[in-house]
């Protein structure tokens, strides 16, 4: 692909976003077909974790996912591998179905405090796991900062997450060259805006250091992100982290910002060692076939 066609994508996701929000009847019927979709054996709220995995998953899909399609191939890996698995929806808009993690950040970490407390009280589980793509990898974050739950996570694996911020391969830069278009981000679409490098979100977020005590830290990246941007900026740094870069697992390894949480199951390879890391095996390029 051309370089410039690479980097419009991340342009493409802002104006679906804008879409959504100016448009959102084009979808009204969009949740309801969530809510029917098949969720191969995840979300069981009679599931009871056992011996070998004592700990349910929980599953955070990123910016425009929601609780099933961002889920669809990685929820399936692990409930075949004995897992609890357990997804849910964050940061809807008013009016917006379908396309969630648009809401402010802070205000969809305390849904995953919530959400994760029902988790907790089904399964019977003392903490969670926690799996997240994306915005879903950083958020949690917050909610382990700041809202207690670092008493209720053992770990956190981000799959590309923006820790520190995006630049969406430079698009932000462009941002004061259109005047009004970063206050029509913040009023339409605050989840955006808190994901951009130097969001006061994000400032709040990193300060003081990136990890809190007691909680495991795994980041999966790919050199090959064109959304979180740049990819280094992924990785945390403080006890208890392992940053992994998966073309170092696999060189031919070429997924991007979107394949590596929708269906690369090299990197899922490595999330069941970040969640089991006792009995953990190389990830290499055979793995796909794990």
């Amino acid at each position: 692909m051309l370089p410039w066609k690479r980097a419009l994508r991340p342009l493409a996701a802002l104006l679906l976003a804008a879409s959504a929000v100016l448009t959102p009847a084009a979808a009204a019927n969009a949740d309801s077909a969530t809510e029917s979709a098949p969720h191969s054996g995840w979300n069981n709220y009679s599931c009871k974790p056992s011996t070998t995995h004592p700990r349910p998953v929980v599953l955070v899909h990123g910016t425009l996912g929601n609780s099933v399609d961002n889920w669809l191939a990685l929820a399936p890996y692990l409930v075949n591998r004995g897992y609890c698995v357990f997804s849910l929806d964050y940061g809807q808009l008013p009016g917006v179905p379908f396309f969630h993690g648009l809401g402010p950040i802070d205000k969809s970490a305390e849904q995953l405090d919530t959400y994760v407390d029902n988790v907790l009280a089904a399964t019977g589980a003392s903490k969670a796991d926690l799996v997240g793509h994306s915005q879903g990898g950083m958020m949690p974050r917050y909610y382990l900062k700041f809202l207690g739950g670092a008493d209720k996570v053992n770990a956190l694996i981000g799959l590309a997450p923006d820790n520190h911020g995006t630049t969406l391969s430079g698009l932000t830069k462009l941002l004061p060259y259109f005047p009004g278009a970063e206050d029509l981000l913040n009023a339409a679409t605050p989840g955006l805006a808190d994901q951009m490098v130097g969001s006061d979100f994000l400032s709040k977020l990193n300060a003081g250091g990136d990890t809190v005590p007691g909680v495991r830290y795994t980041v999966i990246s790919t050199k090959y992100d064109e959304v979180a941007t740049p990819w280094r900026s992924q990785y945390l740094d403080g006890a208890n982290v392992h940053n992994v870069l998966l073309q170092d697992l696999c060189a031919v390894d070429l997924s991007e910002h979107v394949a590596i949480g929708l269906l690369d199951r090299i990197a899922y390879h490595e999330v069941a060692n970040a969640l089991d890391p006792a009995h953990a095996s190389p990830t290499n390029c055979a793995s796909v076939f794990s």
